[in-house]
């Protein structure tokens, strides 16, 4: 695991190893234990390591043998075994027992075709000496960043975008579409990022530039569903057990100590579970805990760890600093980030750092497997439709006091609303929504609304996200669209970020994309069976865990954001807003804003969630390069 950046200027313009130096000590915490530069006339890169795998022989820039290729690379290949044999068997001799070396033999055996050979997770740079041709690769699932700015005839790329910031000339302008997203996501989605010059280079894509011309994009992996041999469901479960242990096996390659992030729900349950059955030594594992139950998984962590013997470690938490807590996050994301679980994952990276350097997680099982309720709603929508009109005035009848009326009412009234949407698509970008248009449009200045796209919002992203269907069933669609959108824009940005703030590989065997290619095989009603997310899942790892386990209601790694903001959040999130300028963005109307925060503050309505976007974004735009 490293932090990499680099600065291909061409035409013949030099580039000093002081700036690649300076673009490397903005990310001392993704390698804290090793660096290395090269460069040479008008190219050079650079890289800060965080020591894994061959910790004495993995230092980079690696050079090949015959110094015609240089590499940088973040990540790990887990498939790294296997690719040594086979390239020995094809006559190559290592010098190291490093991953790294893998991906420097393997493009030189097979150039840029090995990106689609590599199981793991990677942005990688490789330059040819010869050629003078620089090649960067992003993993399948997005799991590791990679951020692009083509300017003044040069391409900068780093890990993250604070190592941008030291190459001369280079531009940072907000983007007023992309400030729209942040308020519409809580996040920008790829390729965009809040500056107009800067990219991010997508998941399964490689770019290859010469010292004269324009990129050239291509994508080497696609996720797409196969169908499979039909087969009874206790077929399926073995092979999901066998998979998924063999990926869970392949990712626990590490010569430092290695432990997990356990919530005991379905997905890191699953995780650790897997690693207990293959590891000779006792799984440590780590959970954050709050003090109020309703977001507290404490007690069921706890349960599972003793029930699979595991070290366990677990710490309550209170966001009782926000003003030193919140500055650190939005420092670490560079770009304004709204999704406040990254809070519960700042801490407990913190906390698996105090014993381990690499974590395993569950991340991306709910994407794969229909875990959300809006799986389920998706597959209701689709086969019941004419049932809507009676749903729809069932919605409409007044509140009684009754609890599960009520709970019914609401779910009846989202599902309709939904099911007048007029596909899949919108029904993904309406639900993965913060605050619809019309309620962004009630914030925006004037000026800022006329620069933004005119029609309807939800049918433009969806026809520029998924101009096609890849599947004839509508949960596939819904799944896909997770998968390849807010998966990488949101969790996993989310996942690397604040634990490598701490210097923590975290590790998510789930999206292997080996394994991602298995699940787009299993059938979708052994994924959603009935009102069960996950059903296969839940069959294949139910015997490994405490019995009645997997019965609770699905949580997430949500937090008591609405107490924080009723208490010192709220008041920090105000003073944040007025102090950082973030009026001069243009994009808010400081009357509705104000508004915000009077009713936050009367306790007429709940907006802890706009709140806490306003907060970082104010951090964002106090901190943003000038």
């Amino acid at each position: 695991m490293c932090g990499i950046a680099g600065w291909y200027a061409r035409g013949g313009r030099p580039v000093a190893e002081t700036v690649l130096r300076a673009m490397c000590d903005t990310i001392v915490h993704r390698g804290p234990d090793d660096q290395g530069v090269l460069a040479e006339g008008d190219f050079g890169f650079a890289m800060r390591r965080l020591s894994i795998v061959d910790v004495a022989g993995g230092h980079q820039p690696m050079l090949s043998e015959d110094g015609r290729y240089a590499v940088t690379f973040n990540g790990e290949i887990f498939n790294h075994p296997a690719l040594r044999s086979e390239l020995e068997g094809l006559g190559h001799r290592y010098r190291t027992n490093s991953d790294t070396e893998s991906i420097l033999r393997g493009f030189q055996q097979w150039g840029p075709s090995v990106w689609a050979r590599l199981e793991g997770m990677f942005g990688v740079a490789l330059w040819d000496r010869h050629t003078r041709t620089l090649h960067l690769a992003r993993d399948p699932l997005g799991i590791k960043p990679m951020h692009l700015s083509f300017q003044n005839g040069g391409l900068a790329w780093a890990s993250e975008i604070k190592a941008l910031v030291p190459v001369p000339g280079l531009r940072f302008t907000p983007d007023p579409r992309a400030m729209d997203q942040y308020f519409a996501f809580g996040h920008v989605l790829a390729p965009n990022t809040i500056y107009a010059e800067v990219t991010k280079l997508e998941p399964g894509c490689a770019l290859e530039l010469e010292p004269e011309g324009e990129p050239r994009l291509t994508r080497f992996w696609r996720f797409a569903y196969r169908p499979a041999p039909s087969a009874r469901e206790s077929e399926w479960i073995e092979r999901f057990r066998d998979t998924f242990t063999q990926c869970v096996r392949r990712h626990l390659q590490s010569d430092v100590p290695l432990g997990a992030f356990l919530s005991g729900g379905v997905d890191s349950s699953a995780v650790v579970a897997a690693m207990q059955r293959v590891m000779s030594e006792p799984v440590r594992t780590f959970t954050i805990g709050f003090s109020d139950a309703a977001h507290d998984e404490a007690p069921c962590a706890r349960r599972v760890a003793e029930h699979l013997r595991c070290r366990h470690t677990e710490r309550r938490v209170e966001l009782d600093d926000a003003a030193t807590i919140l500055p650190r996050l939005a420092s670490a994301y560079d770009e304004p980030f709204a999704d406040p679980s990254a809070i519960p994952t700042w801490y407990v990276s913190r906390l698996a750092r105090e014993q381990v350097t690499v974590a395993m997680s569950g991340d991306g099982g709910d994407e794969l497997f229909a875990g959300y309720e809006r799986h389920w709603n998706e597959r209701l929508i689709a086969t019941r439709r004419p049932l809507f009109a009676l749903a729809g005035v069932l919605a409409a009848l007044p509140p009684l006091p009754i609890a599960r009326w009520n709970y019914l009412r609401q779910r009846l009234a989202k599902i309709t609303a939904d099911a007048r949407l007029p596909g899949t698509f919108q029904r993904f970008f309406s639900k993965y929504q913060l605050a619809p248009r019309a309620v962004r449009a009630a914030l925006y200045r004037p000026e800022f609304s006329a620069r933004l796209e005119a029609g309807d919002e939800l049918d433009r992203l969806a026809a520029a996200y998924f101009p096609a269907s890849v599947s004839s069933d509508p949960v596939e669609n819904l799944l896909y669209a997770d998968t390849v959108v807010r998966l990488p824009d949101d969790m996993l940005t989310k996942v690397d970020r604040a634990s490598m703030q701490h210097s923590l590989e975290v590790r998510v065997p789930f999206l292997s994309h080996a394994f991602v290619e298995f699940a787009a095989t299993v059938p979708v009603e052994l994924k959603l069976r009935g009102g069960v997310g996950k059903y296969l899942v839940r069959r294949a790892v139910e015997p490994w865990l405490p019995p009645g386990i997997l019965d609770r209601p699905k949580q997430g790694f949500a937090v008591p954001l609405a107490r924080w903001v009723r208490g010192d959040l709220g008041a920090y999130a105000e003073n944040v807003w007025r102090e950082s300028g973030a009026d001069d963005a243009g994009a808010l109307e400081p009357r509705a804003v104000a508004a915000l925060f009077e009713e936050h503050r009367a306790g007429r309505a709940d907006r802890s969630q706009m709140l806490y976007a306003l907060a970082m974004f104010a951090l964002w735009w106090k901190g943003r390069p000038r």
